[in-house]
């Protein structure tokens, strides 16, 4: 449009009902454009919004185990070890020593190395094992990527939303397993006082423990 005094750019942002914008003040003459600034600041704020549910964040879930855990136990873990690195996270594995159990720490080795074999297909050993105090550590991570796994979880509810509207009889059955899911998920988020509590225990434990042994 070129240069116009400002009372006319005013006038003319009246008459198309737009608002009169400055997108470049320190510019001589200062530039600016014509625009529904309401329409522009809302698409700006969606497109920010889909820039952040694309986004990936690294996210280290922890899994702890013991030396001697029941198989039962172990597969249940294993399942949300399998989950996690599914997700596209990655695990730390955490071996808790208590008693005697310090003095055997191959034990915990060959329990990390038993559960990186069993879940080698979803994911690989990004740290070694090491012994750090009463613990032995392994961080396990994904093959897949934290944005693959979003995109395909997205897939998957978007095929889950299409068939619980092609069959509504079965939206309460789905209702009920995203309940279950839920309350799966819940569960397995480790209470750090829970685990803080639990080794004061068997700290207390020990030395009556190895009284009887001895």
């Amino acid at each position: 449009m070129g240069i116009v005094p400002l009372a006319k750019a005013l006038e003319l942002a009246q008459e198309y009902d737009l608002d009169l914008v400055e997108v470049a003040a320190t510019a001589r003459p200062p530039v600016c454009k014509l625009m529904d600034y309401g329409k522009f600041k809302y698409e700006s704020a969606m497109k920010a919004r889909e820039a952040r549910k694309n986004q990936a964040h690294t996210v280290i879930k922890e899994m702890k185990l013991r030396p001697k855990i029941d198989p039962h136990d172990y597969d249940t873990k294993k399942g949300h070890v399998v989950r996690f690195l599914k997700q596209g996270d990655k695990v730390k594995i955490t071996i808790m020593f208590r008693g005697r159990e310090q003095s055997r720490p191959e034990l915990g080795y060959r329990l990390l190395q038993r559960l990186a074999e069993d879940v080698q297909d979803l994911g690989f050993i990004e740290s070694n094992p090491k012994q750090d105090g009463r613990n032995m550590i392994m961080v396990l991570g994904p093959h897949k990527k934290k944005t693959e796994a979003m995109a395909e979880a997205r897939q998957a509810q978007e095929a889950r939303k299409a068939e619980a509207k092609a069959n509504p009889g079965r939206s309460q059955n789905a209702a009920d397993a995203d309940a279950v899911n839920a309350e799966t998920d819940f569960e397995d988020d480790v209470d750090a006082d829970d685990i803080e509590a639990e080794d004061v225990k068997e700290d207390a434990e020990a030395p009556a423990e190895a009284s009887a042994e001895a």
